[in-house]
């Protein structure tokens, strides 16, 4: 791939201030420079970012771990669940962040017990919730469990948490659960809005730090209202894995940029890297631009057998500190012509993170001119290819590749 390059500087910008992170975002500055179309939609939703941190501190980053409904589906068990977390501190993957080990649906038994409580599938989890929760904090990860805002899980086979809120919380907490992912199955027809706040509270009231993760699909637009109740919360329907859907989610999850943050984030669903219904180069994209818009970074593959390719692209340490970036601005599509997308977003320490991202069917030029990721036209960068792991420096005006069919590339600009 040809590359060519150009830059425009970015003013001092306070981390903690909302205001300043969007003005960073659109590019403006003291000097009064003008302000791009794409940070005017980050600007004009709802005043910009508008984030509540939560209570229980968590998420200050985008999460990052292991889920095992992309893979297994219902086919899960302690030991599936033990070795998972074997292979991900094995592989090195947890050094880099991944902590969460998270089952989804079909853990528990069809029906509570005597007392009301859930119970864990005696035939798959034959030890317990609290002592896989045990095994996986010995470990130094997390766990994290499902559940469900209806009468039954999206699989029919355990109950959902409707009308146990508080009980079911204070079961998960006595566990040692770190993570809960709830549900919008089965439910009696009311809206998220009324039944998610009760888990929320439930859980902030169960004496235990439990990350928050709302999955009602975005059907009510839950970045205008979860930002107050959750950690994360889907602003989508589920991925599969193959091109058409990842770009699909790409770009609904896209338009609620503005309302991500420190403490809660856009979640268009887990990653699909690793499966095999994507190349490489589709599988490098998907990771770049979840990388980029602050997605959580929850592996959905079979961490026990992936292959070097897979474990290649979820531990490039450079993409996932984009991610992990403690600015928590969420990238965004800053230029489109047709197929040939620009990708962009602010970073800490004055950086930009950008993608050049080809979603045609033949290898094409894509280039980004300062102006379109909100930077002066003077400035001075050095590009940081993270893919490439190569720096190419005093680039100024605009930085262009030629990139091939479904691929990307992936820079950070450093101002001189």
């Amino acid at each position: 791939m040809a590359t060519s390059f150009g830059s425009r500087g970015r003013s001092a910008v306070g981390v903690v201030v909302v205001i300043a992170v969007c003005i960073l975002y659109a590019g403006v500055a003291a000097s009064g420079r003008p302000t791009t179309s794409a940070s005017m939609d980050l600007l004009s939703a709802r005043g910009g970012i508008r984030r509540k941190l939560l209570k229980n501190g968590l998420g200050l980053t985008p999460q990052m771990g292991w889920n095992s409904w992309n893979h297994f589906h219902c086919n899960i068990n302690e030991n599936l669940i033990k070795a998972t977390a074997d292979a991900m501190v094995s592989s090195g993957l947890a050094a880099l962040g991944y902590e969460y080990i998270n089952l989804d649906d079909c853990w528990g038994e069809l029906n509570r017990d005597s007392k009301g409580n859930m119970v864990a599938k005696a035939s798959a989890f034959p030890s317990g919730i609290k002592a896989l929760a045990d095994y996986v904090h010995s470990k130094g990860l997390k766990l994290g469990i499902y559940s469900d805002a209806g009468s039954r899980t999206c699989s029919q086979t355990m109950p959902g948490s409707l009308g146990h809120e508080e009980q079911d919380a204070k079961t998960f907490a006595s566990w040692g659960v770190d993570y809960l992912k709830y549900d919008n199955c089965n439910n009696p027809g009311t809206s998220p809005k009324e039944r998610y706040p009760i888990m929320s509270k439930a859980l902030l009231n169960s004496g235990r730090k439990i990350f928050f993760s709302l999955c009602e699909w975005g059907q009510e637009d839950p970045a205008t209202w979860a930002p107050s109740i959750g950690n994360s919360w889907r602003t989508t329907g589920d991925i599969s894995d193959h091109w058409d859907s990842m770009t699909s989610l790409a770009d609904q999850n896209d338009k609620w940029a503005s309302y991500a943050g420190p403490g809660g984030w856009n979640d268009p669903d887990m990653l699909e890297v690793g499966n095999g219904g994507m190349t490489t180069e589709e599988y490098r994209s998907h990771f770049s631009i979840w990388a980029l818009v602050k997605a959580p970074l929850l592996i959905g593959c079979d961490l026990r057998s992936m292959d070097s390719t897979t474990l290649e692209l979820l531990s490039n340490k450079e993409v996932i500190a984009v991610n992990q970036d403690r600015l928590g601005v969420q990238g965004k599509k800053v230029k489109s012509d047709g197929n040939l997308q620009v990708w962009a977003g602010p970073l800490s320490a004055n950086k930009v993170a950008v993608v050049l991202w080809n979603r045609g069917s033949s290898t094409a030029t894509v280039t980004a001119s300062w102006s379109d990721i909100g930077l002066k036209s003077t400035t001075v960068v050095d590009a940081r290819d993270l893919w490439m792991h190569t720096t190419q420096s005093s680039i100024n005006g605009q930085i262009s590749a030629d990139i091939d069919s479904h691929a990307c590339k992936m820079y950070v600009l450093t101002p001189q």
